[in-house]
């Protein structure tokens, strides 16, 4: 009997200890969600304007060669001309005489013989100052010179990185990306179905639903739809914000964080030979057969060395191969083909493409658009989402505090 009773107590106390655990991870779990839920929500709006602003601009970068040439074909589409191109020295010598208090920084030559060189001038990295040049490259006609933070998309990147406000504007990108990340994960476990049968409306946008739900559904199933991307998209954005992201891949990659140091002249020479950028750019060409854009990056500094770098798109993922050249007598000191480069280097070159959605082309750069419309709409639905539920709540109150007489209680006394 002592035997059987003991047993009884034991299961007793086992189910008890079922139920209690149970009850306790689904209570935690229940915290958790709606400590996760608020965040979501505040953040989200304190946020929201800045992150509609970084969207909105981001989907024009997305296209910024394509509308950059639409918009402004002038400054880029010329006349192929029978006779030979001018050498990129001469066309150098023409910017440097509009801007003679500024240094040559950049060259662009466009892979396509119908377009213009662009050529910048000033510190590289500081747009403020910095001039820009597009040059006919048959007969040196100058198609557009001015200043570069005046070009349409310049300002647009710096209302994206910087919402026109300098390092300030910096500052907030910065914190408004780091929180993106948190609002991007903390929506999918907010997103997360309780129980089966909820499964099904996360994955679908009832567009026959009230005006609530349908409310909820674009926010709900739009964001889940557009998470995975715009991981990407953030993840690759502090890279921009923070020095630790790209610290933390060449730690992680080649393991270290110092890199390449820059390359010197070889001769002491102190005046440069006639002509030898164009012969910097021919020994890339023989180097790299292949066709594409070539940029040269001329540094402020003339004991280093000159960097070619040439375009390779004939592959999936658009690559550089690059050459680096004495600054004062044009030879070659060192090549550097892009199947060289530490896989830190390659991850670190990766950013930029798969940020702005170029990495693929025109697939990806669609996809991105795509994304980026719905990331703008977040912020609004998520706004009307909270509205509805402070209108939901005030109604709640206000009953609370003045219920409703019900028949018996309004019933009319003759007086």
């Amino acid at each position: 009997m002592q035997n059987t009773t003991n047993v009884i107590i034991k299961d007793i106390l086992w189910c008890w200890r079922q139920n209690h655990s149970g009850n306790i991870k689904t209570d935690m779990q229940g915290k958790l969600k709606k400590a996760t839920g608020w965040l979501h929500l505040w953040l989200g709006l304190v946020t929201g304007a800045i992150l509609i602003i970084v969207a909105l601009t981001g989907s024009l970068l997305t296209f910024e060669d394509e509308l950059e040439t639409l918009l402004f074909r002038h400054d880029h589409v010329v006349t192929i001309e029978p006779n030979q191109r001018l050498p990129v020295d001469s066309l150098i010598k023409i910017a440097q005489a509009s801007f003679p208090e500024k240094k040559v920084s950049r060259v662009t030559i466009p892979a396509e013989a119908d377009r213009s060189v662009e050529i910048r001038m000033g510190i590289k990295g500081e747009s403020k100052g910095a001039k820009v040049l597009f040059i006919n490259p048959y007969n040196g006609l100058i198609l557009y010179q001015g200043d570069y933070s005046q070009r349409f998309f310049q300002q647009v990147r710096n209302l994206h990185r910087y919402l026109l406000l300098g390092s300030t504007g910096k500052i907030i990108t910065g914190i408004s990306c780091s929180i993106t990340l948190f609002m991007v994960i903390s929506g999918l476990i907010i997103w997360w179905p309780a129980n089966k049968k909820a499964i099904k409306q996360r994955f679908r946008i009832k567009w026959n639903a009230s005006g609530k739900r349908l409310t909820w559904d674009l926010h709900a199933v739009s964001g889940f739809y557009v998470s995975i991307i715009l991981l990407l998209i953030t993840l690759t954005g502090l890279i921009w914000s923070y020095d630790w992201p790209e610290k933390l891949i060449f730690r992680l990659t080649d393991g270290t964080v110092e890199k390449e140091a820059k390359i010197k002249n070889a001769s002491k020479g102190k005046q440069a030979n006639a002509g030898i950028y164009q012969q910097m750019l021919n020994q890339t060409d023989q180097l790299y057969p292949y066709r594409g854009e070539l940029l040269m990056a001329i540094p402020p500094k003339a004991t280093l060395a000159v960097t070619v770098q040439k375009e390779d798109a004939n592959h999936t993922i658009t690559t550089s191969n690059a050459a680096f050249f004495d600054s004062k007598t044009g030879a070659m000191l060192k090549k550097q083909p892009y199947q060289n480069l530490s896989t830190g280097t390659k991850i670190r070159k990766m950013m930029l493409p798969v940020h702005t959605g170029s990495l693929l082309g025109w697939p990806t750069k669609l996809l991105y658009l795509l994304v980026s419309l719905f990331t703008a709409s977040l912020p609004v639905t998520g706004l009307l989402i909270w509205l509805n539920r402070k209108k939901k709540g005030s109604a709640a109150r206000a009953k609370k505090r003045h219920p409703v007489l019900t028949k018996k209680k309004a019933a009319y006394t003759p007086v």
